[in-house]
């Protein structure tokens, strides 16, 4: 008690450094902000205090935020290595490219793991033409259809051309399906790995277009939901190379557990028994925590 008494002191009395923004826009760094993301990830408060202390002395003014990240990362990396990979899973997801096929992949096995049956890159006929839609999904009388717009930088958002345009598909698909069929959606998704604009919010509450992104909306979000399905996209484990992970997703595995399920398709990468080691050693403990 004594020492998070101290901790919020601390905050109170932070530095006014103004930080640098993945778009490009200037805010004040906010500590107490970076010290929930570390104990969100599992990080001990007393390692999160640590970090925080440390990034707040360090930092500069127009410091950017994958910079802040990156100093964050290598700390919470020597210390707690498991907890480390499961903070770099919103950087993990921009590597899921650059098609963005990983990051559908990974979508869809989310949706599996709630117990939907689920469908990538599904050809779905409109009355019009037909349409690829990036995730069909099915769980009782709901029937999910989602479109996914994969972005490799973090300051990209979804602005308004995209929803209008995915709407008009998804119109399109209703006008031709009939009544009750699998494409007759109940849920109309729009997935991003970035953010959204505040018009295309305003514009998806509007027409009933479910929006999803990393903190959108409050209850339900992509954080929210990796959280509850416990799994992790392959490109956050910290003992790979990123040329093997991206030779991973390659041959379709895109989570963590699948690496080790899947170990003979790991030995093609040619690793060293102790990278093997330290490999499923990590995937282990990410998975127990």
């Amino acid at each position: 008690m004594i020492r998070k008494l101290l901790f919020c002191v601390c905050m109170q009395s932070k530095t006014h450094t103004v930080i640098t923004k993945a778009n490009g826009e200037r805010e004040q760094f906010d500590p107490e902000k970076l010290h929930r993301s570390l104990v969100r990830s599992g990080a001990s408060r007393s390692v999160a205090d640590t970090i925080t202390s440390k990034i707040e002395s360090s930092l500069r003014d127009g410091d950017k935020t994958q910079e802040i990240y990156r100093r964050a990362f290598k700390q919470l990396r020597r210390v707690q290595a498991p907890i480390a990979a499961r903070y770099s899973v919103k950087r993990a997801l921009l590597d899921l490219g650059p098609s963005g096929y990983p990051f559908e992949d990974f979508i869809a096995e989310i949706y599996r793991k709630l117990g939907y049956e689920a469908q990538t890159r599904a050809v779905v006929q409109g009355r019009c033409i037909e349409h690829e839609l990036d995730i069909v999904a099915k769980k009782g009388e709901e029937r999910l259809g989602a479109e996914i717009k994969f972005h490799n930088n973090p300051g990209i958002k979804s602005d308004i051309k995209v929803a209008l345009y995915v709407n008009a598909r998804f119109d399109d698909i209703a006008s031709q399906s009939g009544k009750g069929s699998d494409v007759d959606f109940t849920n109309r998704l729009l997935i991003t790995n970035t953010k959204f604009t505040q018009q295309v919010e305003i514009y998806a509450a509007c027409v009933g277009l479910q929006l999803v992104s990393w903190d959108y909306p409050v209850k339900g979000n992509l954080r929210e939901l990796i959280e509850e399905t416990g799994l992790h996209p392959v490109s956050c484990l910290t003992t790979l190379s990123n040329v093997h992970k991206k030779k991973l997703m390659e041959q379709g595995i895109v989570l963590c557990r699948q690496v080790r399920e899947r170990a003979e398709d790991v030995e093609v990468l040619g690793l060293s028994k102790k990278t093997m080691s330290n490999l499923f050693e990590e995937i282990n403990n990410l998975c127990e925590a």
